[in-house]
């Protein structure tokens, strides 16, 4: 089996690359070649004994996506995106980005002959919804995106669909819960602050907190989104039916209690490291975003989620011990 992983610099790229590599199987069949793209350079999962391919390449570039399905990969994993924040600044990276580049990568497998059909797996967002909204959210609501990194992914959500049922690739749409704690250094993401306000205390450092405490918002750890992504990957597409994009499950809880679970894990010296300064454009990004999900359909199809914050800190603390 030849996997594709789109986005093979990223942080969730690298986690999938690497139990790839340690398992050398998905879905009991053996992985015999990766390819890794990005607009970075991707590192080679260690331990990997197959055909590799490391490609620098920027998939919204003309001819690129073109040259990539030439490669006849069994499954794509289009993890690449631009975040939140970022998309919303630059109005026109964004849709360069996020849209043209999965428009063109669906459109190069749809063209490749009737003879392909790979598994095409897509990381969308919970930006896709938009207030109002119920609490919890159901796997029935509307997609009324408030932000334009949301309009994208709800965009590539319905183009996925669509090629499906057309029989282009066989898609899968996950929107992932906000991923916490992101290892490394904050980036532009809106949501970079739910990280934040647990990586760098943990390390000994300060942290902004620029939205209210009573903010709750939906997460899941780094190991725990490259599982869903994964398991995706792995999914008998035929349990989709025609409803091929999904909520999956993560862990609800507030700023207050993200705070007290960080207590619990470093102390009190690790709280007193959050400073509130509030950021009145992250908070309206923010405040737009949903909070809480029945995921019973994802649950059904065998996704699993953290079982608490506690255990999200715990695990980069583990994760990052072994770097």
């Amino acid at each position: 089996m030849h996997i594709m992983i789109i986005g093979g610099a990223g942080m969730l790229g690298r986690r999938v690359a690497a139990k790839l590599a340690k398992d050398g199987e998905l879905g009991g069949k053996p992985v015999t070649a990766l390819t890794l793209v990005d607009v970075f350079e991707s590192a080679a999962p260690e331990g990997f004994t197959g055909t590799l391919r490391l490609e620098r390449r920027d998939l919204s570039q003309p001819g690129v996506a073109e040259e990539l399905v030439a490669l006849r990969p069994d499954v794509v994993l289009h993890l690449a995106a631009i975040v939140s924040s970022e998309a919303e600044a630059d109005f026109e990276k964004g849709y360069a980005i996020n849209l043209d580049g999965t428009r063109a990568l669906f459109e190069a497998i749809r063209l490749a002959g009737d003879d392909y059909c790979p598994r095409v797996v897509f990381t969308s967002s919970l930006a896709v919804f938009g207030a109002p909204l119920p609490d919890p959210i159901g796997d029935d609501q509307i997609l009324t995106p408030l932000t334009s990194y949301g309009t994208q992914k709800a965009i590539g959500e319905l183009l996925l669909a669509d090629y499906s049922r057309r029989g282009f690739f066989d898609g899968i749409g996950i929107r992932l819960p906000t991923i916490c704690i992101r290892p490394g250094r904050p980036n532009r993401a809106a949501s970079g602050f739910f990280s934040n306000i647990l990586r760098e205390p943990l390390k000994g450092e300060p942290a902004v907190l620029p939205v209210d405490r009573s903010i709750r918002h939906w997460f899941a750890s780094p190991e725990a989104a490259a599982g869903f992504i994964l398991h995706a990957a792995a999914l008998d597409g035929a349990a989709l039916g025609d409803r091929r994009n999904l909520t999956l499950p993560g862990v609800c809880v507030s700023v207050a209690e993200q705070i007290e679970a960080l207590r619990r894990v470093a102390g009190d010296q690790a709280v007193a490291l959050i400073r509130d300064e509030p950021d009145p454009a992250i908070a309206r990004i923010i405040e737009s975003w949903p909070r809480s999900f029945d995921t019973k359909r994802a649950n059904e199809l065998g996704f699993k989620a953290d079982a608490s914050m506690d255990q999200i800190i715990r695990l980069h603390l583990q994760s990052e011990a072994a770097e």
